[in-house]
C-alpha cells in the first residue's frame, strides 16, 4: 500500500475512533471501550473538553465531578470550566491554564473554584492534552482532586511559619538592641565585663575591664595579671572570694585595691555569679567590675573625719590631738608620713613634736629648717598650699630632691595655718614615691587641718577658762560663805522677831482667855463652898465661851500653818453662802448693803464646810471693819478655769476651780499693806479690835484645801478677796445638827471601849462621860500599856486613841490591834493634822477622826454610829 493510502487509512481510522469514543462518552453507545468504562466508573472527578469546538467546552463529566461541584451533568456539558471560578480565583493560575490550553501542554495547578451553592474549595487540576493518530489535538483530559483541607493545613503552617519567623526576627532584633543598650549602659556606668573559666583558669576581659586595671587595649590580660594587680593586703581575699563563688555556687562580691602600672592605687568593686553545665556543675564565674576609687576615698575620708571628731572629744593635750590628726591623714591617704608642727616664721623653722609614720619610715620629729628642703617657704608665707607631685620635676625642689627623698618626701603637701594674719602652724603629708595630689586630697587635708587647729585652740582656751573658773570658784566660794554667814544671822534675827511677835500675840490672847476660864472656875468653887450653887451657871457659861474662843484661836493658827485637821466633804458653795446670808446681814449691821451674785449650775467643792464658813465670816467681818461709815458688800461665786500661766502665777495646779469672793467699797489697802495681809497677827485695826489672824487663817485653809487666795485692792476704792477652791462635782452630803450631851445616845448592852491618851485629865473626862452613857471602859496612858492590857485576854469593841502618843503613835497602835482583831472600830483624837500619821484618803472602813477640842456629845455620837 502506498504512503498516501496509508495516511488516508489512518486519518479515516482516527476519525472513526474519535467519533466512537465521543459517542460512548456522551452515552450514545454502550461502554465497550475499557478507557471510557474506567472514566465513567472512577471516584476521582474527571472531565473532558473539546478544543476543536468553540471556547473548549466540557463534553464529558463523570459522576464524581458532578458530586464535587454540585452541578448536574446537563448544567456542565457545553460550558467552559471558567464557570467554576470566582473573584478569589488567582489570576496567575488562570493565566497558566490559558497558556496550557493555547499551547496544548499538560499542567498541574491548585485553583480556587466554587460549588453551585457558592462554597469555595481548592481543586488540584491535572490537565493533559490527548492527540489522535495524526498527532492532532483531540481532547483535554482533566482529573480533579479536592485539596481544600490540605491547602488549609498548608496555609496554617505557612501562617505559623511566617509568624514564627517574624517572632524570631523580632526577638533577635530586640536582643541585639538590648545588647547594644547593655553595652552602652556598661560603658556609661564605667563597668567592665569579665568571665573566668574554673577548669582552665582562663580570664576573658572586655576592653573596658582592661582599662579599669590600667592596661592598654592591645595588651594581654590574664587571670594571673589580674591577681598580680591586686594590693598585697587584699590579694588573698580577692582570690579566695572568686574561687569560692565558683566552687560553692554562690554570688561573688568584693571590693579591693589594685595597683596600676604607674604605681597609683585604685579601688575596684567586682560582682559576679557562677554558671553551670547541664549536670549542674559550675564551669565559670562571670560578672562586672567598676572603679569606685572616688566614692571609696570619699567614704574613707568621711569616716576619717567622724573618727577624728570622736578622738578630739576624748583627747585633752594638744600634742595628742595633732598626732591623732596626723595618723588619720596618713592612713586615709595611704602616704608615708603625716604630721603637724608649729612654725617660727622669722627663723623659717618648723617644730614637730610628734609625727605619724608608715611602717619602715623614719620619724622627722624635731626642728627643721624650711630652706634645707627647697624654696617653697615663700609660698607658705603667702598662705598658699604647696603641692609637689615629684620633687625631681618641681622647680622649687629640684635642687634639694635628694634631701627630700632621703626623708621619704619625694611627693608632699604642705598646708599653712594662719591665725590673726600670721603663719603659725603647718600640717603636712609625705610620700616616698611620686604621686599626683587630687583636689579631693587637698580639700581633705585642709578639712583636717582646720579641725585640728580649732581643736588645739579650743583645748588651750578650755584650759585657760578652767583655770579662770577655778579662780572664780574660789572667790565665789569665799564670798558665798560670807553671804551665808550674814544670811544666817539675818534669818536668825528675823526668826526671833517673828517668834517674838507670834508669842506676844498668843500670850496676850491666851492670857485673856485663861483669865476668863480661871476666874470662872474660882467663882464656881467659891459659890459651891458658900452653898450658892444656883449662881454658878453664868460662871460656867463664861468659862465655856473662853474655851470656844481659845479653840477658835488655835484653829486659826493651825489653818495659817496648814496643820489643822480638816474634814473635807462635797460642799455646795451657793448653799453655804445662802445659809450664812442672814448671819452676815446681822453681823455687818444695817448701814452696809449685803448682796450676793451666785453662778447657776455650780458644781460642788471638796472642803471642810465649817472651816469655809469661818473663812467667809472672817472676810465679811474684815469688809465690815473697812466700811465704818457704811457701804456695799458683795458675796459672789464663779466657775473659773485656771490655765498654765495663771497656775504658775497662783502656784496651783491648772484646772477647774470655784471662786468665792467677798468685795467691799471700803478704805482699801496700799501695796505694802497687801504684801503683809496674810502675816499672822498683822492688823491695821486698833489695839483690842482684832487678833490679826483672820486673813492668815483664810490663806492657810485655802492652801491646805488645794486652792489659793488673791487680793485686789485700791486705796479709797475698796477690796476684793477671792478664794479659789478646786471643783469636785461629787454629790453634796447633808449636815448633821449639833446636840447637847444630855441628848447623847446610850450604850446598848455591854459594849467595851478602850481609851488611850497620855493626858490624864482628858482620859478621865472621856472615861466618865462614856461610863455615864453605859459603856464598860478600859484605859491606858500609851500604846505598849494598851497592848499589854489586851494581851491578857480582855476583849474590846472599840478603841478611842489620841494620835500623838509618845513612842508608838495612835495609828500604829490601831494597825497593830487590827492584825489580831480585824474590823476593830477606831476613833482617832487629834489636836492638829499629823499628816505623816493620818491621811483622810487612807482611813480604812470602821475608822473616824475627831479634832480637839470636841464636845462629849460628838464623841458619844461617833462611837454609837460606829458600833451600830
Amino acid at each position: 500500500m502506498s504512503d498516501q493510502k496509508q495516511i488516508s487509512h489512518r486519518s479515516w481510522k482516527s476519525i472513526a475512533d474519535d467519533q466512537r469514543i465521543e459517542n460512548e462518552l456522551s452515552g450514545l453507545d454502550p461502554f465497550t471501550d475499557p478507557f471510557v468504562a474506567a472514566v465513567h466508573a472512577t471516584r476521582m472527578p474527571m472531565i473532558i473538553t473539546n478544543p476543536r469546538l468553540a471556547d473548549n467546552p466540557v463534553v464529558f463529566a463523570n459522576d464524581a465531578f458532578c458530586r464535587l461541584t454540585g452541578y448536574e451533568r446537563d448544567e456542565i456539558l457545553g460550558r467552559n470550566c471558567r464557570f467554576l471560578q470566582g473573584e478569589a480565583t488567582d489570576q496567575e493560575t488562570r493565566r497558566q491554564l490559558h497558556q496550557a490550553v493555547e499551547h496544548a501542554h499538560p499542567v498541574e495547578v491548585d485553583i480556587r473554584n466554587y460549588r453551585k451553592n457558592g462554597e469555595p474549595f481548592w481543586n488540584r487540576l491535572l490537565m493533559a492534552p490527548v492527540f489522535d493518530a495524526d498527532k492532532k489535538l483531540s481532547y483535554f483530559f482533566a482529573s480533579q482532586v479536592d485539596v481544600t483541607l490540605e491547602r488549609e493545613r498548608l496555609s496554617g503552617l505557612e501562617r505559623d511559619n511566617a509568624a514564627l519567623v517574624a517572632e524570631v526576627s523580632n526577638r533577635l532584633r530586640t536582643q541585639e538592641e538590648r545588647e547594644r543598650e547593655l553595652a552602652l549602659a556598661l560603658r556609661a556606668g564605667g563597668f567592665g565585663t569579665w568571665s573566668f573559666e574554673l577548669q582552665s583558669r582562663t580570664l576573658t576581659a572586655s576592653e573596658d575591664c582592661k582599662a579599669l586595671f590600667g592596661r592598654a587595649l592591645d595588651q594581654p590580660f590574664t587571670f594571673e595579671d589580674r591577681i598580680a594587680a591586686v594590693h598585697d593586703d587584699d590579694r588573698r581575699r580577692a582570690i579566695d572570694n572568686m574561687i569560692e563563688a565558683g566552687t560553692q555556687g554562690r554570688e561573688h562580691q568584693e571590693e579591693y585595691r589594685i595597683i596600676w602600672p604607674d604605681g597609683s592605687t585604685r579601688w575596684i568593686s567586682s560582682r559576679g555569679q557562677p554558671f553551670f553545665d547541664v549536670a549542674g556543675r559550675p564551669v565559670r564565674v562571670a560578672g562586672v567590675s567598676m572603679d569606685i576609687t572616688h566614692a571609696k576615698r570619699a567614704e574613707l575620708k568621711r569616716q576619717a573625719l567622724v573618727r577624728l571628731n570622736d578622738l578630739f572629744r576624748d583627747l585633752d593635750q594638744s600634742a595628742d590631738i595633732s598626732h591623732a590628726a596626723a595618723e588619720i591623714l596618713g592612713q586615709t591617704l595611704d602616704v608615708s608620713r603625716a604630721g603637724y608642727g608649729m612654725v617660727d616664721r622669722i627663723n623659717e623653722t618648723i617644730m614637730i613634736e610628734r609625727d605619724w609614720n608608715a611602717p619602715g619610715v623614719t620619724t622627722i620629729a624635731g626642728t627643721l629648717q624650711f630652706r634645707a628642703y627647697g624654696s617653697y617657704i615663700e609660698d607658705l608665707k603667702q598662705g598658699e598650699t604647696v603641692c609637689v607631685d615629684d620633687s625631681r620635676l618641681d622647680p622649687r625642689t629640684a635642687d634639694t630632691s635628694a634631701v627630700l627623698e632621703a626623708i621619704s618626701a619625694r611627693a608632699f603637701i604642705n598646708m599653712p595655718l594662719h591665725e590673726q594674719g600670721g603663719f603659725v602652724a603647718l600640717i603636712f603629708v609625705n610620700n616616698d614615691t611620686p604621686r599626683h595630689w587630687s583636689d579631693d586630697d587637698v580639700a581633705f587635708v585642709r578639712e583636717v587641718a582646720e579641725r585640728t587647729r580649732d581643736a588645739v585652740e579650743r583645748r588651750r582656751a578650755e584650759h585657760e577658762l578652767a583655770e579662770l573658773a577655778a579662780s572664780l570658784e574660789r572667790q565665789v566660794a569665799e564670798r558665798t560663805a560670807e553671804l551665808l554667814r550674814a544670811e544666817d544671822a539675818l534669818r536668825q534675827s528675823q526668826k526671833m522677831e517673828a517668834v517674838g511677835q507670834l508669842t506676844g500675840g498668843l500670850a496676850h490672847d491666851f492670857n485673856n482667855l485663861l483669865t476668863g476660864i480661871g476666874g470662872g472656875l474660882e467663882l464656881i468653887q467659891l459659890r459651891l463652898a458658900q452653898g450658892r450653887a444656883a449662881e454658878i451657871g453664868r460662871y460656867m457659861d463664861a468659862a465655856q465661851d473662853a474655851v470656844k474662843r481659845a479653840a477658835a484661836l488655835t484653829h486659826r493658827l493651825l489653818a495659817f500653818s496648814r496643820r489643822q485637821t480638816l474634814d473635807p466633804r462635797p460642799t455646795d458653795a451657793n448653799a453655804l453662802v445662802s445659809g450664812l446670808e442672814d448671819l452676815v446681814r446681822r453681823t455687818v449691821g444695817p448701814a452696809i448693803l449685803v448682796e450676793t451674785r451666785l453662778a447657776a449650775d455650780l458644781e460642788s467643792i471638796l472642803v471642810d464646810p465649817s472651816q469655809l464658813e469661818n473663812a467667809l465670816l472672817n472676810l465679811c467681818i474684815n469688809a465690815r471693819d473697812a466700811m465704818p461709815d457704811g457701804g456695799r458688800l458683795m458675796i459672789e461665786t464663779q466657775d473659773r478655769l485656771i490655765d498654765d500661766q495663771a497656775g504658775r502665777a497662783y502656784d496651783i495646779t491648772p484646772g477647774n476651780y470655784i471662786c468665792l469672793s467677798v468685795s467691799d467699797t471700803g478704805t482699801g489697802m496700799d501695796a505694802e499693806t497687801m504684801s503683809r495681809a496674810f502675816e499672822p497677827f498683822f492688823t491695821t485695826k486698833p489695839i483690842g479690835s482684832g487678833t490679826g489672824l483672820g486673813l492668815s487663817m483664810v490663806y492657810g485653809f485655802a492652801r491646805q484645801s488645794g486652792g489659793h487666795v488673791h487680793i485686789h485692792s485700791t486705796p479709797g476704792m475698796g477690796t476684793t478677796v477671792a478664794v479659789y477652791l478646786p471643783r469636785n462635782g461629787r454629790a453634796v452630803m447633808a449636815e448633821a445638827s449639833p446636840a447637847l450631851l444630855s441628848a447623847a445616845p446610850y450604850a446598848q448592852g455591854s459594849e467595851t471601849v478602850l481609851v488611850v491618851d497620855d493626858e490624864a485629865s482628858i482620859r478621865m473626862l472621856i472615861i466618865e462621860a462614856l461610863a455615864d452613857l453605859g459603856y464598860d471602859v478600859l484605859e491606858a496612858p500609851d500604846g505598849p500599856t494598851a497592848m499589854e492590857l489586851l494581851a491578857q485576854g480582855r476583849m474590846i469593841d472599840l478603841l478611842v486613841t489620841d494620835v500623838g502618843l509618845p513612842g508608838m503613835n495612835g495609828r500604829q497602835l490601831a494597825d497593830a490591834l487590827r492584825t489580831t482583831r480585824p474590823g476593830l472600830k477606831v476613833v482617832f483624837i487629834t489636836g492638829y493634822a499629823e499628816n505623816a500619821v493620818l491621811n483622810h484618803d487612807h482611813l480604812e472602813a470602821g475608822m473616824q477622826i475627831i479634832t480637839k477640842p470636841f464636845t462629849m456629845e460628838v464623841l458619844a455620837s461617833r462611837i454609837k454610829a460606829l458600833l451600830s
